[in-house]
Formats: structure tokens, sequence, C-alpha cells
């Protein structure tokens, strides 16, 4: 197992070092001139000169790069010309925020997904299982902005149940966390749960034809044992994947969600970069959202190896 976790961990290295690449050379051939920007309407020949000179903006590209990777592996992320605050405590104060919301999406989306996938597995071929997938596939084809504005519409608006817009601390007010938290959530959730249950119930339709699901049934074990004990478990590899890079893309859709319903996330603090065009901020954060994302895949295969240990062996 150690030398499994090894061989992917060098496997992550190039994979990092990529993705600091793409993050600063994007970044840094965007159109306009970051001194122009910082120094606003008292910009000057000479003082943009200064300016470009004292930020090593007059270097070469690939200077610049090892520079602000040195950086980085120190620690520095580098500070907003606008706030004066670092990347790292800008996204250390919005980071919970981001993640709740994750997680309550992911929570919700397989707490939908899961029991429909083995109900039409368990049933499949049926008017039920047509029916679940049809609309499966019909939800993958809503966009999340306009999954948020129905749910707006109908649960703050007309019902008046749900807040919708705004935020407060879990630690200050659990309920009325939850509360403001609700739609977002299932916002997001609605997109995730169709992928989930289609995928789950494909596996275990397949893994309910092996021979040793019909020996358990021929013992006389109750369906329901066969189910959740001999079908579930052989049948959650592709649902781990799935789950795993879900919430890598959970990070990208929370931008759209954040936004629409004014929660202070990683989310907004990107489009609020993007529009000051604060290019320190908005490096440092898409670079921590990609390396979130490639660990998060990393976690996917170290849990791999422990669903099924051929892999972890190399025999798979």
């Amino acid at each position: 197992m150690l030398f499994f976790v090894a061989r992917r961990l060098l496997y992550l290295i190039p994979v990092l070092i990529a993705v600091s690449l793409l993050t600063f050379f994007i970044a840094s051939l965007l159109p306009g001139d970051l001194a122009y920007v910082i120094l606003g309407d008292q910009a000057t020949p000479e003082k943009v000169a200064a300016l470009r000179h004292d930020m090593g903006l007059d270097q070469p590209i690939w200077i610049r790069y090892f520079g602000w990777l040195g950086n980085i592996l120190q620690g520095d992320f580098g500070r907003s010309f606008r706030t004066g605050q670092t990347v790292l405590q800008a996204v250390t104060e919005r980071f919970p925020v981001s993640f709740e919301l994750m997680i309550l999406a992911e929570i919700i989306g397989l707490a939908i997904g899961v029991p429909l996938a083995i109900v039409c597995a368990a049933r499949s071929g049926g008017a039920f299982d047509r029916f679940m997938t049809g609309s499966a596939f019909a939800m993958l084809s809503l966009p999340a902005f306009l999954s948020a504005i129905l749910l707006i519409y109908l649960f703050a608006v007309e019902l008046r149940w749900l807040p919708a817009t705004g935020y407060v601390p879990f630690a200050e007010d659990p309920a009325a966390n939850l509360r403001f938290m609700v739609l977002p959530a299932l916002t997001l959730a609605l997109a995730e749960w169709p992928g989930i249950m289609r995928v789950l119930r494909s596996d275990m339709i397949a893994t309910l034809q092996e021979d040793y699901i019909a020996l358990a049934k021929a013992k006389g074990l109750k369906a329901s044992r066969i189910l959740f004990v001999h079908a579930l478990k052989p049948s959650s590899l592709t649902l781990v994947t799935i789950t795993g890079i879900n919430i890598g893309r959970l990070i990208g859709g929370t931008v759209i969600v954040e936004t629409i319903f004014a929660l202070p996330g990683i989310g907004r603090l990107l489009i609020g970069a993007i529009y000051t065009r604060d290019l320190i901020i908005l490096q440092g954060v898409v670079l921590l959202v990609a390396a979130g994302f490639v660990v998060m895949n990393f976690i996917v295969d170290l849990l791999y190896a422990v669903l099924d240990p051929r892999i972890r062996h190399g025999h798979a």
C-alpha cells in the first residue's frame, strides 16, 4: 500500500507543476497592464515603469514564473493590491462557506441518487425505472442558474419558507445557517444526483447478473440484504469516482450559485477578482482550486485501492 501511495504521489508532482504553469501563463497573458490597473488615475509613464520594475513585470515571463513558483513553495501566494489582504487570508476566510455548500450539495445528491439507483436496478426495465432514467436525463440538461431561479421563486417568493439570499455563519446560529444554505445546496444537488443515479444503476444491474448474486438468492437471503450488502459495495467503484469528480466540479459550480445567492465564498471572491482585475488574487485562487481538484482525484485513487485490493497490487 505504501508503494502504491508513493507511486501516486510521484504522478501528482508533474500534474501540479502543469497546473501552476497553466494558471500563471493564462493569467499573465490576459490583455491589459497590471501596473496601469493598480495606479488607476495616477498612472504616468514614469510611475508605470517604476511599478513594473518593482513588481518584476519588466522581466521575461519565464523568470517571473519561477519567482512566483518559488514564493508559492514558501507559502507566499501574493497579496491583493486592492484590499492588501494575502491570498491565503482571503481564501481561508471564504473557504468554510464554499466547503459547507459543497458538502451539503454532495450529501443531498447522494441521498437522492443512491436510493433511486438501487430501486431502479432492482426493478430494471419497469415503468419506474424508465421514468426516473428519463427524468435524470432531463435534469442533466437543466443549467444551475435556471434551477436557482426556479427554487427561489417557489420556496422564497411564493411559499416564503426559505430566504433567497444572505448568509449566517454556522457558529453564530446553526439553524439560520442551514436555512440560508438549503436553496444553494439544493441547486447544486439537482445537477449532481442524475449522474450518481445513472452510473450506480448501470453498475448495480451488471452486478446483479453475477453468479454469486444468483447463489445468494438460491441460499434464500433477503432481497434487501442482497442489494445493500452483496451488490452495493462492488458497484461503488465508479460511484467513488463520480463523487470525487463531482466535489471538484462543485468548486466551479459554486461560482454561479454563490453569486446568485450572495454567499461570501470562494466563488464570489473569484468573480470579484475578475471584475477588479486583481490578478494576484485571481492567480492564487485558481491555483488553489485546481490543486484541490487534483488532490481530490488523488484521494479517489486511494479509495479505489481500499475498495479493491487488486488495484494496489497492480492486478486490475
